[in-house]
């Protein structure tokens, strides 16, 4: 085997050699890592700094665009981060094709329909809609 190649002869005849797809993912986990690690200090920052701890003042914080478009921005990442990671667990411990691909495609509605509805949720209060 040169020093080029990665698969064993009898893993190129399997089959087994690289699906090409782990540098998009590998990097994607960090970006979204690194993006909720910076909205996580802002959010923690936030919070400290209000001048109260109740929720009206959360309300008349979230309604302005600089408390809004952050913690838009913290939802959608935190929904693909934690779909990333749902779906790496998936792939290595769920070995039936079938099943594999229904949970997978669960994990996908549950991600999409929780953040739905909690940019809803902040877009009703960002729009004054909420009470």
């Amino acid at each position: 085997m040169s020093i080029g190649q990665s698969a064993s002869p009898l893993g190129k005849v399997r089959g087994l050699g690289s699906a090409r797809e782990g540098g998009e993912h590998w990097l994607t986990e960090r970006v979204t890592s690194v993006a909720l690690l910076l909205l996580g200090v802002w959010l923690i920052a936030s919070l400290l700094m209000l001048p109260a701890r109740d929720g009206a003042t959360l309300v008349e914080w979230l309604r302005h665009p600089s408390g809004a478009v952050p913690m838009a921005l913290l939802i959608v990442t935190a929904f693909r981060h934690a779909l990333d990671g749902m779906k790496v667990v998936v792939d290595d411990y769920v070995h039936d094709e079938g099943l594999r691909f229904a949970t997978n495609l669960a994990l996908l509605f549950l991600a999409v329909g929780g953040g739905a509805m909690a940019l809803f949720a902040l877009a009703r209060i960002a729009f004054g809609v909420a009470a």
